[in-house]
């Protein structure tokens, strides 16, 4: 029980970060239907610019205070992200906006390799992996069930952030005059242009505020395993990227259900199933072509209508 119980709660872990970067994957296609294959670097990109300001800026007496140094990190890497996200859609997205749909995507694979370099030019240590600064308390929360289940406080920090930050998007998505251009946008841009909606500014909006969700996820990613790598992007790209298909998407709340979906498989697989840990990526795309054989739109997704 005690191992169950210790892998659904990683699973949780893993899947709320995930489901923080798939958030990104799930606004910019909702928008303009373009699949950014380079939102994991973004995501890794607001990693390093954390750890590069903590290590070449701020002084000794805040970085050991990680009450100080948790939220000035998390801006930072906000920041970071959301910069290279809104010049990643002026400069490599926009000019292709009419452009055949090959053109874009290819785009997105030539930013995402782009970033990895430059990380790697201006960032030497980035080849191996760099320790990050813990930023949160130290220790684990034991939970009274068989022999003991740790949770550390680090894992409690993302699945809290995770779900406040997917809840404040989704509100801010249905209720505010913003959220409903953007909406209105992701309908039809030339009739939101009519309305009096310059759909530019809710691109860019949409560009900046995934690219700040994935920036946090960064931090929190390298506070919970105390390194990160020029690497994590891809990787974690990926399964945000098959969490947001697999939840629907498009869909917020299908972006965060399809995260914790992803964390889950991929912890319980590499448990229960044939192949242990060797496999577990395995699971996960077998789990998300059997959802979309019977159920392409995903979770949430919806059956797009053929118009006459």
């Amino acid at each position: 029980m005690s191992i169950l119980m210790s892998q659904i709660v990683n699973g949780l872990i893993l899947g709320s970060l995930i489901g923080l970067i798939a958030l990104g994957y799930t606004m910019v296609y909702g928008i303009i239907q373009l699949i950014n294959f380079a939102h994991g670097e973004v995501f890794m990109v607001g990693a390093y610019g954390a750890v590069g300001t903590a290590t070449f800026v701020l002084p000794t007496a805040v970085t050991t205070q990680w009450w100080f140094l948790l939220p000035i990190m998390i801006v930072i890497g906000a920041l970071v992200s959301m910069v290279v996200a809104i010049l990643m859609e002026r400069f490599a997205y926009r000019p292709l906006r009419n452009a055949p749909r090959l053109a874009p995507l290819i785009t997105a694979l030539g930013v995402s390799v782009a970033l990895q370099e430059a990380v790697r030019v201006f960032y030497p240590e980035a080849t191996a992996a760099i320790p990050f600064p813990s930023i949160f308390i130290p220790g684990a929360l034991v939970l009274p069930i068989g022999d003991g289940v740790p949770i550390q406080y680090s894992g409690i920090l993302i699945v809290v952030v995770a779900l406040v930050l997917a809840f404040a998007l989704n509100t801010f998505v249905e209720q505010t005059r913003l959220g409903r251009a953007m909406r209105a946008t992701a309908q039809d841009r030339d009739v939101a242009r009519l309305m009096g909606i310059n759909p530019d500014r809710v691109i860019v909006l949409t560009f900046a505020l995934g690219g700040a969700l994935a920036g946090v996820a960064g931090v929190l990613y390298g506070n919970f395993y105390n390194f990160i790598n020029i690497d994590m992007g891809f990787q974690n790209g990926i399964f945000a990227f098959t969490a947001a298909v697999l939840g629907g998407i498009g869909n917020i709340r299908g972006a965060v259900v399809g995260g914790l979906a992803i964390g889950l498989i991929k912890s319980l697989a590499g448990q229960y199933l044939p192949g242990g840990g060797a496999y577990d990526y395995v699971w996960i795309f077998v789990v998300l072509i059997a959802v979309l054989v019977f159920r392409p739109q995903g979770f949430f997704g919806e059956t797009e209508r053929v118009r006459a």
